[in-house]
């Protein structure tokens, strides 16, 4: 299926809840409607193979949008996904010709709440992580993709005027939301933020009652250490945090990593929160990086997850077995990303979930 976008079929507001709202933020665990993602482009085709392979497993359990930028990145998505073993034509996948600058589309796409019983888009500022990878990142198409999904779903869209990622939100779909403080307060971002605003925004647009900020960035994460690397919920009550081992790159009591990932178990624990501790069990090598394996960066959708796979059959059967306990009843695929997690994230970042109301 086909479709296109044109400018000015909605309504674009600049708006804040009435103190008299009630928002709910639906956990990615609740049903849903689709998912949505962003086909890489020419400076991005490396990830077209476990895009075609993520494709291949989402249209087995609910609908897929594929947004392209132009036929040739059609095509090649197309070819992509044939050599795959899937088919582009599959009655699950929608495709839209809607203009985008990369394949991130968890940060630049819609957050989604429901207000007063009404599905809305908010539309959060996006700068292409504050510049975090290099200042020739174009990122404008980016920022009005949530304009183009709000149109084709019909949908209104609230445009809120803080630079913010989705990929830095974690919500237990109940009162909470974790996130990190190094991201919403980078001064590349906002310039001038507190965490006393950041906390108050949080709870008006999301109508959360608990905020927890965590604090800290891994090595290598130019994203300034987007939470769905570091603290994930699995259920209302209980969060899984990264742990360095002696197999890790990160070492236990080095001071670095492992700080991050310690301080952030405590910070959730404190806030009346199960942790569960996942072992980081091994280290991956692709091209010239070499990075820990961590699995934290799944994607939960209607009866399955997709988890980064690191090429590793050891750790990424021990890392498939521990994430089927933590979803049981869902189907556990493991994806190779390395050169996904080599650029920043893997499965979680490239996607985009759109609950059901």
């Amino acid at each position: 299926m086909e479709r296109t976008f044109f400018e000015g079929r909605q309504v674009y507001s600049n708006v804040t809840p009435p103190p008299t709202s009630t928002i709910r933020v639906l956990a990615e665990w609740e049903h849903q409607e689709a998912v949505w993602l962003q086909w890489p482009g020419r400076w991005e085709n490396v990830y077209e193979s476990s895009f075609a392979k993520m494709t291949n497993v989402i249209v087995q359990y609910e609908k897929l949008h594929i947004l392209y930028n132009n036929k040739r990145i059609k095509r090649q998505a197309r070819t992509a996904i044939r050599n795959a073993g899937g088919d582009p034509d599959h009655y699950n996948i929608i495709w839209h010709r809607i203009a985008n600058n990369n394949a991130w589309m968890r940060d630049n796409g819609p957050m989604y709440v429901v207000q007063d019983g009404e599905m809305r888009i908010q539309n959060w500022e996006f700068d292409a992580w504050g510049g975090g990878f290099g200042n020739k990142i174009r990122y404008k198409k980016d920022n009005r993709v949530p304009i183009a999904v709000g149109a084709y779903l019909n949908m209104p869209v609230d445009k809120v005027d803080i630079v913010h990622e989705r990929g830095n939100l974690e919500f237990n779909g109940v009162d909470s939301v974790i996130l990190n403080w190094s991201t919403i307060g980078d001064p590349n971002r906002n310039p001038g933020y507190t965490k006393n605003q950041a906390i108050a925004d949080m709870k008006t647009y999301f109508g959360v009652s608990r905020v927890v900020l965590i604090e800290g960035v891994t090595e290598g994460d130019l994203t300034k250490g987007h939470i769905d690397g570091i603290a994930r919920f699995i259920d209302v009550d209980t969060v899984v945090v990264p742990q360095c081992t002696q197999a890790s790159k990160c070492k236990p009591g080095d001071g670095k990593d492992d700080k991050v990932y310690n301080d952030a178990a405590t910070a959730i624990s404190d806030a009346g929160f199960k942790v569960i501790r996942e072992p980081l069990e091994g280290i991956a090598s692709y091209n010239d990086s070499t990075f820990d394996t961590d699995y934290l960066n799944w994607i939960v959708g209607n009866g399955f997850v997709i988890v980064v796979g690191f090429d590793n059959p050891v750790t990424d059967a021990a890392a498939k077995a521990r994430i089927e306990s933590y979803y049981p009843g869902r189907d556990v695929h493991v994806i190779e990303m390395l050169g996904s997690w080599e650029a920043g994230g893997g499965a979680h970042c490239h996607t985009n979930d759109q609950p059901a109301l």
